[in-house]
C-alpha cells in the first residue's frame, strides 16, 4: 500500500470517529409537547395536528356502526329538515320542524343530531333531536333563540348561541336545562366558534360588528375582542369581461366575519369574512391578525380536508339578506402549510355554497346552496359538483356519519 493509499484511510478512519462523536453529543429528538387541557377533556393525541383523530373512515367510532349514511339538509323558509341519501343521490324523507332551522348540530357524544330552529328571533325556538340510527326526529325542546350550537370541550354544557341576544347559554348537554351564560354586548351576530387545542379557550365570530369574541371557558367571561381590519380592496361582485380588472376597493367599513376554524398546530385561526372576499388570519397567542387571503366574493364556510392538509372555503357568491353584494358562488382550496391557494372550484352558473362537510372518506365536500334551494357535492379529487334539489333555503347541513372521538358542535366540529 502506497503512503497515498495509507492516507486516504488515515482521513476515512478519522471522519468514521467523528461521526460516532458528532452522534453520541447530538440530542435526541424533542419529544411532541404535551398539551395541558380543560380537565375532563380527552387528550390530545397529536400535538402538530387537532385533526388527526377525524382523518378517515379508520377513525370512524364503532357506535356508529349502525348509523344511517345520511345529508341532513335544515331549510330554514321550509321549516323542515330533507334527508338525503348520498348513495342515490336523492331526497329520502322529508319532516318538519321548529321554525327557521338554522343548522344541524351534532351533539358532542355523537348519538343525537339537533336541528337548531331560530324562530326568526321570536320566542319560539327550539332544538329538535334527530336520531341518527333511523334518521327520524324526536320531540323539541323549547331554546331560547338557537342559531347555532357548540359543546364545552369537556362535554359538560352545551353552548346554544342566542345571536338576537349577544349572549352564549351553557345548558346541559342532553336535557337542555339551563346552567349558566356568559354576554357579549360587544359581539353583535355571535354565530361561529372553534376551540383551542387545550380546550380552555373559544372564539366566537361577531358577523354584525366585524370582530372576533376571545371567551374564557374557564374564568366564564369574554377575556377579549379583536376587530378584523378590512383590505384596501375586494374582488368585483359582478360579471368581469375577460381581461378586465377583477377587483374594486374596499368601501366597506368593517367585516362580516362567518366561520372560524384553527389550523392542524392549533396556532392560527382562518376566519372567513363575507364582505372582505376571503379569510383573516389570527394568532391565536397574540390574537392579533398577521394576514388576509382573498378567496372568492362572500367567504362564508370553512372545513378541513380529512388528512388535515388543505381547508375548503365555500364562498357563497351572496348574501341578499344583508345587502345588494352578488357574485358567483365557488370553493377555495388553502394549503394549510403554506396558506397557498391551490385550487379553485366554480358552481357552474354561479350558485349560493353556504354550510356543510366533508364526507367521512374525504371523497366529498356537502354545501347547502343557500339560495337556489338545492345542495352542491364538490369531488374533493376534481372539483366536480353535483347538485340535489331540496326545500327552501337551505342553510347548514350535516354529513353522517363523520370520524372522531367527540363533537364540539356546529356541523360536525369533530376531533
Amino acid at each position: 500500500m502506497n503512503a497515498y493509499s495509507r492516507s486516504a484511510l488515515s482521513l476515512l478512519a478519522l471522519a468514521a470517529v467523528a461521526a460516532i462523536v458528532h452522534a453520541a453529543d447530538t440530542p435526541a429528538p424533542a419529544a411532541p409537547r404535551a398539551i395541558a387541557t380543560i380537565a375532563g377533556m380527552p387528550p390530545v393525541v397529536d400535538p402538530n395536528n387537532l385533526y388527526s383523530e377525524t382523518s378517515g373512515p379508520e377513525h370512524v367510532s364503532p357506535a356508529l356502526k349502525d348509523d344511517l349514511v345520511r345529508v341532513y339538509v335544515p331549510n330554514l323558509r321550509g321549516n323542515s329538515v330533507s334527508v338525503i341519501d348520498p348513495a342515490q343521490m336523492k331526497v329520502v324523507d322529508t319532516f318538519k320542524v321548529g321554525q327557521a332551522p338554522q343548522h344541524v348540530v351534532v351533539g358532542y357524544d355523537l348519538r343525537t343530531l339537533w336541528a337548531a330552529n331560530n324562530a326568526e328571533r321570536s320566542a319560539n325556538g327550539s332544538l329538535t333531536p334527530i336520531d341518527p340510527r333511523t334518521g327520524k326526529p324526536g320531540k323539541a325542546i323549547p331554546v331560547d333563540d338557537p342559531y347555532n350550537m357548540y359543546f364545552t370541550p369537556d362535554g359538560k354544557s352545551a353552548i346554544v348561541v342566542a345571536e338576537a341576544r349577544h349572549r352564549l347559554d351553557f345548558r346541559d348537554p342532553k336535557t337542555m336545562a339551563m346552567q349558566y351564560s356568559i354576554d357579549a354586548p360587544k359581539c353583535g351576530g355571535i354565530n361561529h366558534a372553534d376551540f383551542s387545542i387545550d380546550g380552555k379557550t373559544a372564539f366566537f365570530t361577531c358577523e354584525f360588528d366585524g370582530s372576533i369574541a376571545k371567551i374564557d371557558l374557564v374564568e366564564r367571561k369574554v377575556a377579549a375582542y379583536l376587530v378584523l381590519p378590512m383590505p384596501s380592496t375586494r374582488l368585483k361582485d359582478k360579471f368581469v369581461a375577460a381581461g378586465g380588472p377583477t377587483t374594486e376597493v374596499c368601501t366597506s367599513r368593517k367585516g362580516m366575519p362567518q366561520d372560524i376554524r384553527f389550523s392542524p398546530d392549533g396556532k392560527k385561526l382562518y376566519v372567513a369574512d363575507m364582505e372582505a372576499d376571503g379569510v383573516h388570519v389570527v394568532d391565536a397567542a397574540s390574537f392579533k391578525e398577521t394576514s388576509f387571503i382573498t378567496t372568492g366574493v362572500a367567504a362564508h364556510g370553512l372545513y378541513p380536508s380529512r388528512d388535515g392538509r388543505k381547508l375548503y372555503i365555500a364562498n357563497r357568491g351572496s348574501h341578499r339578506i344583508h345587502g345588494p353584494r352578488h357574485g358567483p358562488g365557488s370553493v377555495t382550496v388553502l394549503d394549510f402549510a403554506t396558506d397557498k391557494i391551490v385550487a379553485n372550484w366554480p358552481v357552474p352558473g354561479g350558485g349560493s355554497p353556504d354550510m356543510g362537510n366533508v364526507t367521512a372518506d374525504g371523497k366529498y365536500l356537502w354545501l347547502s346552496g343557500r339560495y337556489d334551494d338545492v345542495v352542491y357535492r364538490f369531488d374533493t379529487a376534481s372539483g366536480a359538483v353535483q347538485q340535489v334539489a331540496v326545500g327552501q333555503e337551505p342553510h347548514g347541513l350535516t354529513v353522517w356519519p363523520q370520524p372522531g372521538r367527540y363533537s364540539l358542535g356546529h356541523t360536525g366540529n369533530l376531533r
